[in-house]
């Protein structure tokens, strides 16, 4: 029988004061807490299965609030979630909501998250994103990114910025959305990693793509990736899940 495994794990990192990142893994959510060891589902390939990380903004108030609101929101929608427009109208809907909830109070008005993550269908994945969390697929011929940042366009020799081109939320008045998302064949043996830039931003993609090769062990690969943003100083939250597929026969 196939099955999806997803093991994830999210920490503040050493600078911040608190998680503003938020995590969906099937009706599982993880939102603005702390778990240095990796934490491993398994499921049964059949069912939609969204696997998303949502990063709160930073600097304006209440981003633990908007991406808790969001991976709530997909872990209810999740099993509807059967194409590509469904996975439109659903963070359409994230988007209505989070301005909703800003709506009714002010001590939440402009709060917004990015969001990215994939839709494990019986063999296919969607992949989504809006903002600058990343979608990245661990290849044997090295690390792909299949999902597209909402930043504007770096100088040479910059390799990360803070400003995003759109979101979920974050502004004082209503601002329409056009998610990113993408259809992929899948197959046995594909290894997916959905993160924030908590990941991204202190460790280059080349180092990802290293440690990934290096262990094939998703549990180990989840702590790995962490240590290796801690040890570049840890700068902001960290969040990420790796998907694996496998087949039992």
């Amino acid at each position: 029988m196939a099955y999806v495994t997803v093991t994830a794990l999210s920490h503040p990192g050493l600078i911040r004061d608190h998680n503003e990142d938020s995590l969906v893994a099937g009706p599982w959510t993880l939102c603005a807490t702390v778990t240095e060891n990796p934490q491993t589902l398994v499921f049964p390939l059949g069912t939609p299965l969204v696997v998303a990380v949502a990063d709160g903004m930073g600097g304006q108030p209440a981003g633990e609030v908007a991406s808790a609101l969001v991976v709530r929101e997909l872990a209810l929608l999740g099993p509807s979630l059967d194409g590509e427009e469904a996975v439109r109208d659903a963070l359409k809907l994230c988007n209505q909501a989070v301005y909703a909830s800003a709506d009714r109070d002010t001590a939440l008005r402009t709060m917004g998250t990015t969001v990215a993550g994939v839709v494990v269908l019986t063999d296919l994945l969607v992949v989504f994103n809006v903002g600058d969390s990343r979608v990245l697929n661990a290849t044997p011929d090295g690390l792909r990114r299949v999902s597209e940042d909402d930043s504007p366009p770096l100088p040479p020799g910059q390799r990360t910025t803070s400003i995003v081109t759109q979101a979920l939320g974050g502004s004082h008045r209503f601002s329409a959305i056009t998610p990113h998302v993408t259809t992929a064949p899948l197959y046995p043996g594909d290894r997916y990693l959905v993160c924030t830039d908590g990941l991204t931003d202190p460790v280059p993609e080349d180092a990802i793509d290293d440690l990934l090769s290096l262990h094939d062990e998703d549990a180990r690969a989840a702590f790995e990736l962490w240590k290796s943003a801690i040890e570049a100083g840890g700068p902001d939250n960290v969040t990420l899940a790796l998907i694996g597929v496998g087949d039992s026969e």
